[in-house]
């Protein structure tokens, strides 16, 4: 037997004098219509703190939090720490935006709002949140901003989306959902019709965009949550699958994009050995080591550490809690740490704040990954840092690590090492006595570059 349609309106105001009247009574209207969730979202600091306070007093509301192109030419340093505190300070936070450009009306000037758009970014980068864009008449700079900041990395939505379908495809190949709003179904908005049928319903979200834009038959009135099931039903007409198929799926979409209904996965994040915290933020590698255990069983010390999805910045923190009972938190677990860069420097600036030791084990090959040296991003910010070295020689290093970069992953490794000795207090190389390795060997060269050495047991992992 199929089950009553339910959606998500993945972009909503609701927190303004507009529902002041009859706010209960709207949201029963939208329960009724089949509306699980409404994500409110935030156009300026007031907003913001408005979206969170009603994520927290009801279950089914989310938030996220940003500053509209319209202000921001008044947008200052303090306003992106404020943006951040909420971001960080709110579990119901699932997003930064809304966010981006305007230049259709041009109430900040263009050089002020590609400033802010690319502080936001940058932010939700930092964050692991996903972007929620707007855009009006400013598709060339959005898409380029996008790609310049790297916004691929966290992802996010175009809301409101009025571009063309070229456009759209685009938008997907960079990782982007598409959001559909009320509009589609204006007689004259035939351009955005054709982006439904043209755009797989697997990268489409629905909203209202409310109190703005309601659909026909409520065109010109004010819009709610209850009316995103007018568009899911012209969705359903243009891709031609039910209303149920609509709903279940771009209600998926929006879950999968802003973590609403994820597992809790604090114990595969954070995990204790002896008096150390371990943090396991990703479970992707640069290497593919011969010798690693994580190819047989990701239980180590007796913590399963396969994780669900990778975390963001306050699921990090959360899972942490007081870090201060520790004499450190490592960057370790079963994966890269230094692959999510940014994580990892927003973390690790929150627990110098703590006053907490800080270390990272790595395998020396993050210069590579993203294409520059970042150990001077890491000064100030880690106490000590472990470099899995391995081998005494290119070759050596191959055949075990087995590394995407060739004889220049092991010359990497060496430069790691050297660059870290003069911006990190402490600077280990190691080296797992693997049966055939000359240990010796690495010892000897580990000593030349001028860094302790540690010894690690072939079936050790931490």
């Amino acid at each position: 037997m199929s089950q009553a349609p339910q959606f998500i309106d993945s972009h909503a105001h609701i927190y303004g004098h507009e529902f002041a009247a009859d706010f209960d009574a709207m949201l029963l209207r939208s329960d009724e219509a089949g509306v699980s969730q409404i994500i409110a979202v935030g156009a300026d600091i007031e907003t913001s703190r408005a979206a969170c306070q009603l994520a927290e007093q009801h279950d089914n509301i989310w938030c996220a939090v940003g500053i509209h192109p319209h202000d921001a030419v008044r947008v200052t340093d303090k306003c992106f720490d404020v943006i951040r505190e909420m971001a960080v300070g709110s579990r119901k936070t699932v997003a930064i935006g809304e966010i981006g450009l305007d230049f259709f009306r041009d109430r900040s000037p263009r050089p002020d709002q590609e400033r802010v758009f690319r502080r936001f970014i940058r932010l939700a980068r930092q964050l692991s949140l996903p972007v929620i864009v707007h855009d009006r008449d400013a598709h060339e700079r959005v898409m380029r901003i996008l790609r310049e900041e790297k916004a691929s990395e966290v992802g996010g939505v175009l809301h409101c989306f009025s571009g063309d379908l070229e456009m759209a495809l685009e938008c997907v190949d960079m990782g982007f959902y598409i959001s559909i709003p009320g509009t589609v179904t204006f007689p004259a908005n035939e351009a955005l019709r054709e982006v439904v049928r043209g755009i797989k319903i697997e990268n489409l979200l629905i909203e209202t965009d409310c109190p703005y834009l309601a659909p026909v038959p409520h065109r010109g009135k004010r819009n709610e949550p209850a009316y995103v099931r007018i568009t899911a039903e012209k969705v359903a007409e243009l891709k031609g699958l039910s209303l149920e198929d609509v709903g279940r799926i771009t209600s998926l979409n929006t879950r999968r994009l802003f973590g609403i209904g994820r597992e809790d996965q604090s114990a595969m994040i954070a995990y204790r050995i002896r008096n150390s915290l371990y943090l396991n933020i990703t479970n992707r590698c640069s290497n593919h080591c011969s010798f690693c255990a994580k190819f047989d069983d990701f239980t180590v010390k007796g913590h399963f550490l396969k994780l669900l999805h990778e975390p963001n910045f306050s699921e990090v923190m959360g899972a942490i809690g007081n870090a201060g009972m520790f004499d450190e938190v490592v960057f370790c677990g079963y994966g890269e740490p230094l692959l999510r860069l940014d994580l990892v420097k927003a973390v690790a600036a929150e627990l110098k704040k703590q006053g907490v030791k800080v270390r990272i084990n790595t395998d020396g090959q993050a210069n590579l990954v993203h294409g520059r040296n970042i150990v001077p991003e890491l000064e100030g910010l880690v106490d000590c840092v472990s470099v899995s070295l391995n081998a005494p020689d290119a070759v050596t290093y191959a055949r075990l690590c087995n590394t995407p970069f060739g004889e220049g992953g092991f010359n990497a490794v060496c430069d790691f090492l050297r660059e870290a000795k003069g911006r990190i207090p402490k600077v280990v190389a190691s080296a797992v006595t693997v049966p055939g390795v000359n240990v010796a060997a690495v010892r000897r060269l580990a000593e030349s570059l001028g860094v302790e050495f540690r010894e690690r047991e072939y079936a050790e992992v931490g």
